[in-house]
């Protein structure tokens, strides 16, 4: 596939989802030219040719302060950019704020809400550019064609996606030298217009007011909201100050000043334009009146001639007026192509979109596949709208508002609810994280129902009306503005479905509660990731083993999606399984390294350490606790360090342990490193997504040991407190956290003998059995108890050389432990009717609940475990 002459393999994927870490050209715009972006992407020559008229119309000679009005709601949303923006930098802006604020359902609606707006506005650039090229050249039967002009418009389409695929560099450049020309044009045609008001007082002249600055003098409040509705559509645009955030120099403070200072400026220029403007040409229905309906769509044309004469100079800068027009439509179709393709592309990382749009150009850093693909969008739905509509300009222009209320007003709300949690920090929080960008969210929505579902639903409303079934007829301006956006919700619930299947299937593979365990207290979270790109397989566990030991585990799985989650629960079954054999933490992280190896091999990968399962390279902790010893062992797999604090110095430490490699990808081997730890000693085991949400990996670390000095606070409570210092917001990786404090056993729950291998002191020991069971008043398992240790401990003097040890152990259940100093484990089997032994282990496991046999640095020890009587297990 050949890109503007560019071979395909010339585009590579982004190489990550964060906030400027996608692979775009960063540090190349700073403020001024991220001004110059955002007021050229509100095309402010074109906008007031566009809406002024409109605005006229509907509220009169208050055109100018409904313009200014319209400002409000606008500066609102960019504060809200603004303070987003310098959470989190990400070219994705809408989409990755309400996906990390409301999940990715919201965000991905947020993302469709900008590539609507965008795309419906370059319908209406590229006919007003192909129409104003035509006029510039004289060829105003052309002009007024709407195939040529169609024709036009795709032309100009084409040219602006050229030059955003080249580069970000030379996009600011030609906006810079435009938009000064039209901003000087602008002033000029203002000035102009009110020295010939004040001095040669036209017949249309009318001196300003201050009645035009007064919003009461709008005739009903429904006018007036229609007129603010109108003229929020002039500033529109701004924000793709923000969305080259990736691009800019200081990402995190630039573009919101950006955005801010665009919307202030705007504020002046449209204040003092509309003002010369109506003060010149009126209010009138007829003539060059601001009302007339036949320019409703373009009152600059005809006004540059008035203002400025048709004769010399006076026709240069008309003629220049036009172009101003022409050059701020393409100008503004070459802007907004750029925050659609970045919207497009950040989506494409975040997996929420196919990853071919994530690809970049290697030598333009620029988007290929989104940069392009947005282009034949724009083409395929001007050629569409063409064909639908009656009026493409009219009904564009007003259909784009519902989707710029749609995502300006999402952005605010998701300000809010991302920022909830520190809002009470200062008055500066709660005003610009909270207040402001609540207000504009309410302002929006409130613009958006009343234009949606009463103003634009009116059949009689615009040049086109649409029959829906079940509804009937319905103005053609809500149909092509809530349709889109419906359009979006079908695509959402195909597109998030991996996402969504995988978040559920993540959920059910991990456990729903935590078992109470003697061994230790036990508290947990799970924060899944808000993106298709981080829901992966971060997993945690506890396994009860023999002996009232508890196995800890928590792991991490590179990949993301439904296989990565698939993964992680085959890869939790693999480590339930191993714990419960009794091994050792090193040897279970041996072993479920080559289950990881076996199964690379049963997919038919030549070399198990090179296959692409998401396995290879997960990490993986293993700890094992015994309440009877106070002894920890543990053993990791390239996984973070677990954090302990006990209880007397009551700081949080990380323990060196031997980092041994990644599941999969082979190296040294692991190793098991022991610790002693007191009773009440805390343990946490975490995955890195908890920790790397924080500027720095460090910070994060340093973070969870402040948290965890709080030691002696519930653990149910440490959990949320790390939780919410550490992710404040929904995060890119999933992330999860164990939290575990140590109990010891009593000695009245432990009896311990020591025995020599002679057969004499079986009757002994049994005797011993028989009056501990009677003090702890278990009479009743008595028969059965001395039966297991009876033979239990024959076995082990006929196979086993060195010294026995017997325990029992009361804890919910009674576990009768034989240890000695032999390696063989015995197995079970059915007795045949002439073997003289072997029946003894089939009794032994009939009697008892479970039985098994672990090994020790010694030897091994075989442990059964009996049920108590209902009251006795109750009470213990």
């Amino acid at each position: 596939m050949k890109l503007f002459g560019g071979a395909a393999d010339a585009a590579r994927l982004a190489p990550d989802a964060g906030a400027g870490r996608k692979g775009l050209k960063s540090g190349t715009l700073g403020l001024f030219s991220s001004v110059v972006i955002g007021l050229a992407s509100t095309a402010p020559a074109y906008s007031l040719a566009a809406a002024l008229g409109l605005i006229v119309a509907g509220v009169g000679l208050q055109a100018p302060i409904v313009t200014m009005l319209a400002f409000v709601p606008m500066l609102l949303i960019a504060y809200a950019y603004r303070e987003l923006n310098a959470g989190n930098a990400d070219c994705g802006t809408t989409f990755t704020w309400a996906t990390r604020a409301f999940g990715p359902r919201i965000g991905w609606m947020g993302g469709w809400g900008i590539i609507v707006a965008d795309i419906i506005v370059m319908a209406n650039l590229a006919e007003i550019a192909g129409i104003y090229g035509f006029r510039l050249l004289g060829y105003d039967a052309l002009a007024g064609n709407r195939l040529w002009t169609t024709v036009a418009g795709v032309g100009w389409i084409i040219v602006m996606t050229a030059i955003c695929y080249v580069g970000i560099e030379l996009s600011a450049t030609v906006q810079r030298w435009l938009l000064c020309i039209e901003v000087a044009v602008l002033l000029l045609f203002a000035v102009t217009a009110l020295v010939r008001v004040y001095t040669g007082n036209p017949p249309t002249a009318m001196r300003v007011s201050a009645s035009w600055f007064d919003p009461f003098q709008v005739a009903s409040p429904r006018a007036l909201t229609e007129g603010i509705l109108a003229a929020v559509f002039i500033y529109w645009g701004w924000d793709t100050a923000v969305t080259v955030n990736e691009e800019t120099a200081d990402s995190t403070h630039i573009p919101g000043r950006a955005a801010v200072v665009s919307t202030v400026l705007l504020l002046g220029l449209y204040g003092l334009v509309a003002t010369s403007a109506q003060a010149f040409a009126g209010i009138g229905r007829t003539g060059m009146g601001l009302g007339n309906a036949a320019h409703s769509g373009d009152v600059l044309s005809g006004l540059g001639n008035a203002v400025f004469g048709s004769h010399g100079t006076g026709l240069f800068l008309s003629r220049l007026l036009v172009l101003m027009v022409l050059t701020s439509a393409v100008s503004s179709a070459q802007t907004t192509i750029l925050p659609m393709a970045r919207t497009v592309f950040s989506m494409a990382a975040h997996k929420a979109v196919p990853s071919r749009f994530a690809r970049v150009h290697r030598r333009f850093l620029t988007p290929t596949w989104s940069t392009v693909g947005m282009g034949l969008a724009s083409i395929g739905f001007l050629v569409l709208l063409t064909a639908f509509s009656r009026d493409v300009l009219a009904d564009s222009i007003q259909s784009v508002g519902l989707a710029i209320a749609f995502y300006y007003g999402l952005t605010g709300f998701a300000c809010v609810w991302y920022y909830r949690g520190v809002l009470t920090r200062s008055a500066r929080d709660l005003l610009f994280k909270g207040l402001l960008p609540g207000l504009g969210g309410l302002m929006m929505l409130f613009l958006f129902c009343y234009a949606a579902f009463d103003v634009y639903a009116n059949p009689k409303y615009g040049v086109t009306s649409v029959h829906v079934p079940l509804v009937g007829q319905v103005g053609g301006v809500t149909v092509v503005g809530l349709g889109a956006l419906l359009l979006g919700v079908v695509l959402m619930l195909v597109i998030t479905r991996e996402h969504t299947s995988a978040l559920r299937l993540q959920r059910n593979l991990l456990p729903q509660r935590l078992p109470p365990q003697t061994a230790v207290e036990l508290a947990s979270r799970y924060v899944p990731a808000d993106s298709g790109s981080g829901v992966g397989g971060d997993w945690f566990d506890v396994i009860p083993l023999s002996g009232t030991r508890v196995g800890l585990v928590v792991g991490d799985v590179l990949g993301h999606g439904l296989r990565a989650a698939a993964t992680m629960g085959r890869l939790r079954t693999g480590v339930r399984v191993l714990a419960r054999l009794d091994l050792a933490p090193d040897e279970v992280l041996s072993r479920l390294d080559d289950l990881v190896a076996l199964k690379d091999s049963e997919d038919g990968v030549a070399d198990a350490r090179q296959g692409d399962d998401e396995a290879r390279g997960v990490t993986c902790l293993y700890a094992v606790y015994d309440p009877v010893s106070g002894r920890c062992s543990m053993a990791r797999a390239g996984h973070t360090l677990p954090a302990v604090v006990t209880p007397h110095s009551g700081v949080a430490s990380y323990p060196e342990l031997p980092p041994g490699p990644p599941l999969g990808v082979g190296g040294l081997p692991y190793q098991s490193t022991e610790l002693q730890l007191p009773p009440g000693s805390l343990i946490a085991l975490f995955t890195d997504g908890l920790v790397q949400a924080a500027d720095r990996t460090d910070t994060g670390l340093a973070q969870l040991a402040e948290t965890l000095a709080q030691h002696k606070r519930p653990l149910e409570e440490l959990c949320d407190r790390a939780v919410a210092t550490l992710l404040p917001g929904p995060v890119d990786d999933d992330a999860a956290l164990l939290l575990a404090r140590t109990r010891v056993l009593g000695e009245h729950q432990v009896a311990v003998w020591e025995l020599p291998a002679d057969p004499e002191k079986v009757g002994r020991v049994r005797s011993a059995v028989a009056a501990q069971l009677a003090q702890w008043g278990l009479e009743e398992l008595a028969f059965t108890t001395e039966l297991i240790v009876s033979e239990l401990t024959t076995n082990a003097i006929r196979y086993a050389d060195g010294p026995i040890h017997v325990r029992l152990i009361r804890d919910r259940t009674l576990i009768c432990e034989v240890s000695d100093t032999g390696h063989t484990s015995p197995h079970l089997r059915h007795a045949a009717t002439d073997d003289e032994g072997g029946r003894g282990l089939f009794i032994i496991a009939q009697m008892a609940q479970h039985w098994g046999t672990r090994y020790t640095p010694t030897g091994k020890t075989i442990w059964a475990e009996q049920g108590l009587p209902v009251g006795e297990a109750d009470g213990a």
